[in-house]
């Protein structure tokens, strides 16, 4: 690491020891936080100003009913088709069924009119869920019950498994997000608005008079709502954002209570309490965190102690723009052959499909100082049942500019 680098951790690693909240789940232990973002000389020049991208995804959800007003679908909650014979809530054959090694592989069949960046966006899109949930999304083969991707006329999915070949509409002129194919995924999934549990007038209130009357049907509450006991979440993918089916410019017809002030609505792609309903709905026994910000820091479970044997978990590090950057500041994990016992690895995008940035490392050595080519890092940490040691310890950040593009046209 050169000197300069060198002085921008120092710098950090000076703010992250001013006692931030420490968050744990799975096997992680995990620190992530907004403070103020670490600048280098490079940054001032490099810095992107802010995107129509940026802006969509902030609203994500407005980005759907925009594309679906134009749609001859007809939908319920703005993206939803309607169920005919049962009822989209008590449904109780509406998950895909999980194979005995635990995975849930939903077959899928790609519309041929997609062009290359628009089928890698989707496999994007599904590589998240992979990584960090059993939902493997595969090429269907001769499965009766299946997903026939394609694009129609806007972004809308059935809910649930209804059977045979179940259109999810990604339209080519709009729908190519990240944000919305991982939204019409999870409905086929079994997942409903956010905003529509049963709960959900305990942490927002609807203001009713700035939603036209046509539009009210859309904020449906379901009394029997399967909430899975997990909590209400502002930042799903799943919910709607703030202003959606106003009547009024700048009223909102959704505001989270006691604080009218917490962001809600869709920002870049799953949150960690999307990837817990999605692995407790489907017995899932899997240990991922996603880390967003612009700095933060993660370590392995139990650190300085000792880590667990056998352990599998992952770290999907998202910076809100430019590239991730990675600096261990301790590392200590059982040392083998070719590191086939402990390692971490570390890859280059948001899954273990993408091109390795740091191939198996093991032993006492700290790594080099890795930096992404893009605003997504997933890490890795493998354990087998022979050895532990104290694990390590690293901190991320964005850094350098990353020159962002869409793929939805």
């Amino acid at each position: 690491m050169d000197l300069k680098m060198f002085l921008v951790f120092t710098a950090f690693l000076l703010h992250t020891s001013l006692g931030l909240p420490i968050q744990e789940k799975c096997e992680n232990s995990t620190t992530t936080t907004e403070p103020t973002e670490v600048t280098t000389q490079e940054d001032i020049y490099e810095s992107p100003l802010p995107t129509e991208t940026d802006v969509e995804e902030e609203v994500i959800f407005n980005k759907i009913l925009k594309v679906n007003q134009d749609s001859s679908q007809y939908l319920q909650e703005g993206d939803i088709v309607p169920r005919r014979s049962r009822s989209a809530i008590n449904c109780r054959h509406c998950n895909w069924p999980q194979s005995r090694d635990g995975i849930v592989r939903v077959p899928y069949v790609l519309d041929p009119t997609y062009e290359e960046s628009h089928v890698k966006g989707i496999h994007d899109a599904m590589a998240e869920f992979e990584a960090l949930t059993c939902i493997n999304f595969v090429k269907r083969k001769t499965e009766r019950d299946y997903l026939s991707i394609k694009s129609v006329d806007g972004c809308w999915s059935n809910y649930g498994r209804v059977g045979g070949g179940q259109t999810v509409s990604v339209m080519k002129g709009g729908c190519l997000w990240k944000g919305v194919i991982q939204h019409e995924l999870e409905h086929a999934l079994g997942f409903l608005h956010e905003h529509s549990r049963s709960d959900r007038d305990k942490h927002v209130k609807i203001m009713w008079e700035y939603i036209s009357p046509p539009d009210r049907s859309d904020f449906k509450k379901f009394e029997n709502s399967n909430n899975l006991g997990l909590p209400y979440d502002y930042s799903s993918i799943m919910h709607y954002g703030p202003y959606t089916f106003t009547n009024t410019t700048g009223k909102a017809t959704i505001v989270p209570i006691p604080d009218g002030s917490v962001h809600i609505g869709q920002r870049q792609g799953l949150s960690n309490l999307d990837v817990a309903k999605i692995n407790k709905l489907y017995n899932c026994s899997r240990c991922s965190t996603i880390l967003d910000g612009t700095s933060g820091s993660l370590k392995s479970a139990n650190y300085p102690r000792n880590y667990s044997d056998n352990t599998n978990c992952v770290w999907l590090i998202r910076t809100r723009s430019r590239k991730v950057s990675l600096y261990f500041q301790a590392f200590e994990l059982q040392k083998t052959r070719g590191c086939q016992g402990d390692y971490v690895k570390i890859y280059d995008g948001s899954s273990k499909s993408s091109a390795v940035l740091m191939d198996k490392t093991c032993g006492s050595k700290i790594p080099n100082y890795i930096v992404a080519s893009s605003n997504l890092m997933l890490v890795e940490f493998i354990t087998d049942g022979a050895y532990t040691a104290s694990g390590f310890q690293a901190i991320f950040a964005a850094v350098g500019n990353q020159r962002r593009s869409s793929i939805h046209n």
